[in-house]
């Protein structure tokens, strides 16, 4: 295969074909960009701009734009007196790289310069890089409308809080037509069964059945362990240039304020949540955006992969749901299972995770064996505590109004409720006729959508 032209030629040359294709294609802007390019205006450059447009109606890739420079009388003519000198640098456009992700479902779109980026996205150029951030100017700002994402600490049981960054409307709009017409596009793992179309807690828990031994371990800080240079990674696998991967990176990521993190409810006096403040106050993946979800799984790729051949070493099944691992397997995993799970450990802190400390468990038959929350001793089934706290908040519903179950002030609490109600229907379909008719008689407000509507979305 023969070398592009670009690389035998000097900086100079480089530098000044690079310049215009910065450029906007009119003649006064070429006149400017190679004025700013060399620090001198040549009287030769007005006529070589009229040559170009003639020749170019539309602005030409870089190889044939050199090759053109290379062969104009008037750019010959004013090389025999000495190089182009170099004013301003200027770097030659990024080409997207075809993808070496097999499986995609359709072509991804086709970025290559921060204008398509823009126009891709609907937005002016410096709304785009204000979204992107991609220099972390943000985090300097205080609390408001400036910021692009709300922040919300919430409780959990344990007494512990966790950190909820809700994108703002303008930045989740964005987030969304990248996972569609994205990542959407790229396949996880096999693995993989959390926030992926046809797959479900109930596929992660089905290879799990019946088995001598259920080991579940889990990761600690899923989305924040995820950082923005591993984000800006995968786009850049994915065939971006580096400067759209940083775009695309820096629109799916964040960095907390460090005052918002000082803030927080419940500090642990002993020190302990510093490495999660590390990983937040640090470019992450933000919990509640639209795009994290996906990317967790691609930046989860090679983990996945290990740890299902790990697994298939030994006999054994391993599947993961979002931040839970789960392996599975006869007599001889059991045996070796002390082993097994250093290996685990030592994987997820190779791949840029750690466990969480405290969370593993090991499950012979001779337990309750859960995985994800569903129970695989034999066949599929659900805690009947866990049935008996839905079916008390649907009646609390029915008595005293929807909302005053909805603590977490979650925004679309109706369809909340009915994905929990289904999850049942799905595993135990008598017990969940009976949440479907608790449910069925709540008086939502403003809106009329029947219960099948709501099994249906589910």
């Amino acid at each position: 295969m023969t070398a592009p032209l670009s690389h035998s030629q000097p900086r100079s040359v480089i530098n000044f074909v690079s310049s215009l294709c910065k450029s906007e294609w009119t003649l006064v802007s070429l006149r400017q960009v190679v004025h700013l390019a060399t620090g001198r205006r040549y009287r030769w450059v007005p006529w070589f701009a009229r040559r170009l447009l003639i020749a170019f109606p539309e602005p030409p890739d870089f190889e044939v734009l050199l090759k053109f420079v290379l062969a104009d009388k008037g750019y010959r003519q004013s090389r025999e007196t000495g190089p182009l000198p170099i004013w301003t640098v200027f770097v030659p456009p990024r080409r997207m790289k075809r993808s070496p992700i097999a499986g995609l479902a359709s072509p991804l779109p086709v970025l290559e310069t921060d204008e398509a980026l823009a126009a891709w996205l609907g937005l002016p150029i410096g709304k785009l890089q204000w979204l992107a951030d991609i220099h972390g100017r943000n985090r300097k700002h205080p609390e408001g409308p400036l910021l692009p994402y709300r922040h919300r600490w919430i409780g959990k049981p344990e007494g512990k809080v966790r950190l909820l960054e809700i994108p703002r409307a303008a930045l989740k709009e964005v987030q969304r037509k990248i996972l569609a017409e994205i990542l959407d596009r790229v396949p996880p793992h096999p693995a993989a069964h959390g926030f992926r179309k046809g797959r479900s807690v109930i596929s992660n828990a089905g290879p799990h059945c019946g088995k001598a031994l259920v080991a579940r371990f889990d990761l600690a800080d899923f989305f924040p362990s995820v950082s923005g240079v591993r984000v800006r990674r995968i786009f850049q696998t994915l065939g971006y240039p580096e400067t759209i991967a940083a775009h695309l990176a820096g629109l799916c990521t964040t960095i907390l304020p460090w005052p918002m993190w000082r803030s927080r409810p419940h500090p642990n006096a002993d020190g302990t949540d510093h490495a999660t403040g590390t990983r937040l106050t640090s470019r992450h993946l933000p919990q509640g955006a639209p795009t994290s979800p996906a990317i967790a799984n691609l930046a989860a790729y090679r983990l996945d992969r290990r740890l299902a051949k790990l697994a298939t070493a030994v006999d054994a099944d391993y599947t993961r749901y979002a931040d839970d691992l789960a392996f599975s397997g006869a007599e001889e995993f059991a045996r070796g299972i002390d082993r097994f799970a250093a290996l685990v450990g030592r994987i997820a802190e190779e791949e840029g995770f750690s466990l969480r400390p405290g969370k593993t468990r090991i499950m012979p038959r001779s337990v309750r064996q859960q995985v994800a929350g569903i129970i695989v001793n034999g066949g599929l089934n659900l805690p009947r505590a866990e049935y008996d706290r839905l079916k008390a908040v649907l009646t609390n519903c029915i008595r005293h109004g929807p909302q005053s179950q909805n603590r977490e002030n979650l925004s679309d609490f109706r369809a909340h409720l009915a994905g929990k109600v289904a999850r049942f229907a799905g595993i135990h379909v008598g017990r969940g006729r009976k949440l479907w008719v608790l449910f069925d008689r709540i008086a939502w407000e403003g809106t009329e959508r029947t219960r099948e509507s709501e099994s249906t979305d589910s």
